[in-house]
């Protein structure tokens, strides 16, 4: 198998190379055929390679002065980070076939803009979109847009659709993913304007479209792929993770309340054990900028370890299942359909 490069953003997240090059070490430990390019402080990468000598012998350390802050606007970011900061000189490796793909759990705004700036929208796309592995009761599903857009229309719904099928596709084996749009409820008459063209033409479509989805039919796992815009998705997987942490918690008080729930927990404590991994956000981390011509793979800020292992391990899988090629080919099969609301749009 041809050797992969992965370009990280080192000094991103709320705990930089601590975290990320542990979790890239991880991640290494289980892709043999993987290289990576690292940027950020060479003194403090260095540091944190000494304590993983299988990584240090696959990687090349790339200094960078500058770090985007995690709480910077876009704007400022690119202006202070611009052509200098790790962020910028990752996702430039890709551009430049240095890398196949980047990861970084840096600030999302800046990462957004500097992957559009740099590597532009793939051919038939207006705007890029975050999705998100989604555990569900089925199994995963993929949940796009989590945060790039505030509202969309029912050319960029199409889009989504299109390029989640993608994703599902490569990531899962799904040879027609099944599609929902998430709505206030399921009746055709429910939802904005925008959401019930786009299902009008979801449903002219030859993508395998199911309809509309409420809010609880995410978890249940009753599509592949939900499709909505980044507002709303975004307020859906930060409800989802913070439900997951409420519940561990009611959970733990619950089994420390008596002497014979203490008792009971020791009984069983590996099921919990297996509830508690299947709650954790960490076990579906990395979010996938899809639309780009270009693999970038943003990691949650507060992730863990084993949280930025798996954001490299979707990143590794999406190049080596060539996303990026059934994104386009996706495209092309809904192109007609994807004129035909441009036009009516200007009607």
């Amino acid at each position: 198998m041809a050797n992969t490069v992965i370009a990280v953003d080192v000094m991103g997240g709320d705990f930089g190379p601590s975290v990320t090059i542990a979790g890239v070490a991880r991640a290494q430990g289980e892709r043999p055929h993987t290289s990576f390019l690292l940027y950020g402080d060479a003194a403090a990468i260095n540091a944190e390679l000494k304590k993983h000598k299988s990584l240090a012998a696959v990687s090349t350390i790339i200094h960078c002065d500058v770090n985007v802050p995690m709480d910077a606007k876009p704007s400022v970011a690119l202006r202070a980070g611009r052509k200098t900061s790790g962020m910028w000189k990752a996702i430039h490796a890709v551009k430049e076939g240095e890398a196949q793909a980047s990861v970084s759990a840096g600030n999302t705004g800046a990462l957004m803009a500097m992957s559009k700036i740099i590597l532009r929208m793939q051919p038939g796309i207006e705007r890029p979109a975050i999705a998100c592995i989604w555990p569900t009761m089925r199994g995963e599903s993929i949940v796009l847009d989590v945060g790039a857009n505030i509202g969309g229309t029912a050319a960029q719904y199409l889009q989504f659709a299109a390029m989640g099928a993608a994703y599902a596709r490569t990531l899962f084996g799904l040879k027609k993913p099944e599609i929902g749009l998430l709505n206030i409820g399921t009746e055709e008459m429910k939802g904005t304007d925008e959401v019930k063209r786009a299902a009008e033409f979801l449903e002219r479509s030859e993508l395998n479209f199911k309809g509309f989805v409420e809010g609880d039919g995410i978890g249940r796992g009753d599509v592949d792929v939900v499709v909505t815009d980044g507002f709303t998705g975004n307020i859906a997987l930060k409800t989802a993770e913070g439900t997951a942490r409420q519940m561990a918690e009611y959970l733990r008080q619950a089994m420390s309340s008596s002497l014979m729930t203490k008792i009971g927990y020791l009984f069983a404590r590996s099921g919990f054990a297996a509830l508690r991994a299947r709650m954790d956000p960490n076990a579906a981390n990395g979010g996938m900028f899809l639309g780009l011509n270009g693999v970038v793979v943003k990691s949650h800020g507060g992730a863990d370890i084993d949280g930025f292992a798996t954001a490299v391990d979707v990143a590794i899988e999406a190049v080596d299942a060539d996303m990026l090629g059934e994104t386009s080919r996706r495209i092309e099969k809904i192109q007609v359909l994807l004129d035909d609301v441009w036009a009516e749009s200007l009607d």
